[in-house]
């Protein structure tokens, strides 16, 4: 909902009821990351900020360096799975919305040997960390990015990363943005799979998580900002390939060519989407109704994958591409009629729909990477 910020002030303000509300909530969200914002940074900007991730050992959270493996990587691993979502961070009930979104995609992440599963979250709040953390299957099956804020570049939200534990990470760090007004960052973990044909050295796979800024400014940040990611993902020969996802806020003209300014292949156009086609949109249709009707509906958040660099060396191959979370809605009654004020049709957990990817990682060159034959998939 961020995205909409300097857009929302001054309409909302002259609209009916629950217009007054949904400004009014938008302004005690702005004041909370004035409010949080850090007095002083340990990091440089547009520089590798080095973080341990954590893994559950049954009784606890435990931090760990990432560094390369001892030991091969498993030759089971053929498929790496992408889900990335934007949890709204300014609507209330934070801990229940986060715990339904966590509720379905237990449901919907399919765990299986062979895949390699990344989640991405986005908006997090710091109760969100607790939320997370806290979930059973989570702490059985992934490593987790953060427990607490102290990497996130804002003092309020942020990005979380989960990842198998089947493919811990072999480094982890954040890059905060210097182009920035809001104080986003990119989150970049890299994991090691093993070549299909095992004739190769093992892949390392680079994973980006970003949220990218909001709003219109002039100039422009996202372009700077998808900049800097691409840097990090083209990296051949030391990273075989990278794909980066999060809610990329693509609101202006120049939003539609940042892949290919960059030289990454968007998984929606790859899978046969068409740019302009309301069927690819990830937010409005679970926007309030006087944002709806306003702004209508965009396809906010992307997935961007690198082309194979040359012969010979792993990639990833673009297999499937769809939408997740459509519906979710809170469970308590008194909840729900409480979000349902502010202008929603439903108790949506975030305004945003969730976008996910499954990649085949194969060895060589991906000759099929410009075919946009994968099916699309709305889930």
């Amino acid at each position: 909902m961020l995205h909409r910020f300097n857009n929302l002030i001054r309409p909302l303000t002259t609209t009916a009821r629950t217009s007054s509300i949904m400004d009014a909530l938008v302004q005690r969200s702005i004041q909370l990351v004035a409010d949080k914002k850090r007095p002083s940074i340990p990091w440089k900007l547009d520089e590798p900020w080095h973080q341990p991730y954590y893994i559950h050992d049954g009784d606890k959270w435990t931090a760990r360096e990432a560094k390369p493996l001892d030991t091969p990587p498993s030759a089971n691993i053929s498929k790496l799975a992408l889900h990335s979502w934007n949890i709204d961070f300014m609507l209330p009930f934070p801990e229940s919305r986060m715990k339904a979104g966590l509720r379905y995609l237990q449901k919907h992440v399919v765990q299986s040997e062979d895949t390699a599963v990344a989640i991405y979250l986005q908006e997090c709040v710091e109760s969100d960390l607790k939320t997370v953390s806290e979930q059973p299957w989570i702490q059985q099956n992934f490593c987790i990015s953060d427990i607490d804020i102290s990497n996130w570049a804002s003092g309020h939200y942020g990005t979380i990363t989960l990842l198998s534990r089947s493919t811990p990470p072999t480094s982890l760090f954040r890059v905060h943005y210097s182009a920035t007004k809001m104080e986003r960052d990119v989150l970049i973990s890299d994991i090691q799979v093993a070549s299909p044909s095992q004739q190769q050295d093992p892949f390392t796979i680079r994973l980006c998580n970003s949220h990218l800024e909001s709003m219109a400014f002039t100039p422009a940040l996202r372009p700077p900002q998808v900049s800097l990611i691409a840097s990090y993902m083209h990296q051949s020969p030391k990273i075989s390939a990278a794909v980066a996802a999060g809610d990329f806020n693509a609101i202006q003209p120049f939003d539609k060519t940042l892949h290919s300014d960059n030289n990454l292949l968007d998984a929606y156009l790859e899978s046969g989407g068409k740019e302009g086609d309301t069927e690819g949109h990830t937010w409005g249709q679970q926007a309030s109704t006087v944002l709806r009707e306003r702004f209508g509906t965009s396809r906010m958040d992307k997935v961007y994958y690198t082309p194979p660099a040359s012969e010979g060396q792993g990639s990833l191959k673009l297999a499937k591409f769809g939408y997740f979370g459509r519906d979710v809605v809170v469970e308590d009654e008194k909840e729900a009629e409480e979000i349902m004020n502010l202008g929603f049709e439903k108790a949506w957990v975030t305004d945003h729909l969730g976008v996910e990817a499954v990649f085949e990682i194969v060895d060589g060159s991906q000759k099929e990477s410009g075919q946009r034959s994968q099916e699309q998939a709305s889930l």
